[in-house]
């Protein structure tokens, strides 16, 4: 069975992200639809085939130096796809996938589709999705010359699909001796500071925006948070101010969040901030503006003050 659709994992160090196991669930419907493989693309990852069990192949490409080089990683995606021919290699609207899937779509004279939300065959064609405008507009767009390249949006698709323990089959590919030819290396790789946070990982978030006034007022949120046991993230105002470090930030200049539930205290609903929350399952939303664009997308909401709900929600959460 050829290969109908390969995933470009984009582990650099630590664990796999999201983003990957997003592409993975999404590239299951498709290679299924064209009744061909699954296959991952993963560099170095020896022991953890069994991760990847909803792909049908893993190819493993050995040799690479540790952390993360352009021109090394391009070279040994782009020997994985000479060799498996893929109708539909999936990348990601991420650092890693809009350094490579421009150059990779060039190299192969392919075409690209960019910040996709959703992708389906339909009548032989790859049906895709895209934002433009940070969100305000959606387009959809045919496609019907393959192979082909999607760069879809971290957030915009569930991991959950994507995860299964399995044995997909393994092919290894070691391009250690292609690797001296590269002129390109890394020096070093610079992580950004965490703050011990991972909001795009959290069950539950409690997030607040302009509406908080000022940076000593935060505090009153913050122990709503710590008592609900979640992390405090923010609209790009509250960071902007330097009340909260970035990677508290949802948004579209910040992180795509997917949690159970989002509460949401003094945030209007700018459209860049929608595009970072909007897939919440539950989006509770407290704003004295009747009017405010949060409403539109929220399932339940109230215009009352922030300032007397709160104190009564920490009371209510830490009994």
């Amino acid at each position: 069975m050829t290969v109908a659709v390969l995933v470009i994992g984009e582990r650099v160090t630590g664990e796999h992200p999201d983003v990957t196991f997003e592409l993975l669930g999404k590239g299951r419907e498709l290679a299924d639809e064209l009744s061909g493989e699954l296959g991952v693309i993963v560099a170095n990852d020896i022991g953890q085939e069994a991760t990847f069990g909803v792909a049908d192949a893993l190819y493993l490409v050995e040799g690479m130096e540790a952390g993360y080089s352009a021109p090394q990683w391009e070279m040994a995606i782009g020997a994985v796809i000479e060799s498996v021919s893929p109708q539909v290699i999936l990348v990601s609207t991420g650092t890693v996938g809009i350094d490579l899937g421009g150059a990779l779509a060039t190299r192969f004279n392919t075409p690209i589709a960019s910040y996709v939300l959703d992708a389906v065959m339909q009548d032989g064609c790859l049906v895709v999705t895209s934002q433009l405008y940070g969100g305000k507009l959606l387009s959809e767009g045919e496609i019907d010359t393959f192979p082909t390249f999607v760069s879809v949006l971290p957030g915009s698709l569930s991991a959950d699909k994507g995860r299964a323990v399995g044995s997909p089959r393994v092919e290894r590919f070691n391009i250690s001796d292609q690797l001296a030819t590269v002129k390109g290396r890394g020096v070093e790789l610079r992580e950004p500071d965490s703050s011990g946070v991972d909001i795009t990982a959290a069950p539950l978030l409690v997030s607040v925006g302009r509406g908080i006034g000022s940076k000593e007022n935060l505090e009153l949120v913050a122990e709503l948070a710590e008592a609900m046991k979640a992390p405090l993230s923010a609209s790009r105002p509250v960071i902007d101010q330097g009340w909260l470090p970035k990677p508290h930030q949802v948004g579209k200049s910040g992180k795509k969040v997917r949690p159970a539930v989002y509460l949401a205290f003094g945030i209007s609903g700018a459209p860049e901030h929608l595009e970072g929350m909007r897939n919440a399952e539950t989006i509770i939303a407290c704003n004295t503006d009747p009017n405010a664009p949060i409403f539109e997308i929220a399932h339940y909401g109230t215009t009352l003050d922030l300032f007397d709900l709160v104190p009564e929600l920490t009371d209510i959460v830490g009994g």
